[in-house]
């Protein structure tokens, strides 16, 4: 017997609320090595609502200045803290922060503007960036907390996403979405996740209206052979700002490993030292 048109759309609601689910909560919180865990635990925690939810903060040094690290999605800042020790040993100050439903941090949803959200109240409490350093999801969102008004000398994005469409893409391709559930995952997006964001397929890229991005120095890093986030889309953006980036371009270091790589932390670090003035404005 064939199932009935309510049966058929009810299956249809499931199944949409299940990839609605999976784009907006991370599966699982990331696991984290012993060495991060143990460096982790250098860093002195901070807390602070958003929305009612706790989000964990993470500071190396005195905040003057800070770099701040953006982890990326499924993961958490104790993920990067090999970079932040790094850089704190070369006199950086660093903060870090662990997503909604991310890391030590409360809730279960997240999302490109709560991550905006987030790093607009680090500089209300620490004053301007010497730089935003994030890793795939978390260079997307570095770049649309600049065009959205912070304040940073630098923007750095390893494994970087380019545009927020990717993210819907690469879902498509691991669910073999059909053509009819992809369209009602964005209009679930659009509706209810960012209900009152206009434009967002638009704005939410990394390449979007450079000209709005008042950082006049950009570093990407990332690997030929990363099977997450292909180096297209680190190619993309670094086209769309010209002489103001600079992409690097590493081999056999993939999507993770690249993070607390030698040659990664390197590049960072010297890039940082080249950026050192007043911040820039947007």
């Amino acid at each position: 017997m064939n199932p009935t048109p309510e049966a058929v759309a009810s299956s249809f609601d499931t199944q949409a609320a299940k990839v609605y689910g999976l784009f907006t909560r991370p599966a699982s919180r990331a696991k984290v090595s012993a060495g991060d865990r143990a460096l982790i635990e250098r860093a002195e925690r901070g807390r602070f609502e958003l929305g009612g939810t706790e989000v964990v903060t993470y500071r190396w040094g005195d905040g003057h200045r800070p770099v701040v690290l953006v982890h990326g999605w499924a993961s958490c800042a104790a993920r990067l803290a090999g970079l932040a020790t790094a850089l704190h040993e070369q006199g950086h100050s660093v903060l870090a922060f662990d997503l909604p439903g991310h890391g030590e941090s409360g809730g279960e949803l997240s999302s490109i503007v709560e991550c905006r959200d987030i790093i607009r109240k680090l500089q209300a409490q620490y004053g301007a960036f010497s730089a935003l350093v994030g890793h795939s999801f978390g260079s997307l969102c570095s770049f649309f907390a600049v065009r959205e008004g912070v304040k940073a000398d630098a923007l750095v994005g390893i494994s970087g996403v380019s545009r927020f469409d990717h993210l819907i893409s690469e879902m498509r391709n691991m669910l073999g979405l059909s053509p009819e559930m992809e369209a009602e995952l964005r209009r679930r997006l659009e509706n209810d996740l960012f209900a009152g964001e206009s434009n967002i397929w638009v704005r939410f890229a990394s390449p979007y209206a450079p000209e709005q991005i008042g950082v006049q120095r950009i570093l990407l890093v990332h690997d030929e052979g990363d099977e997450t986030t292909h180096v297209s889309q680190a190619r993309e953006t670094a086209e769309a700002y010209g002489d103001r980036a600079e992409l690097v371009v590493t081999q056999g270091l993939g999507h993770n490993r690249i993070i607390g790589a030698q040659e990664t932390v390197t590049r960072i670090v010297a890039f940082l030292e080249s950026t050192n003035g007043p911040a820039a404005t947007v």
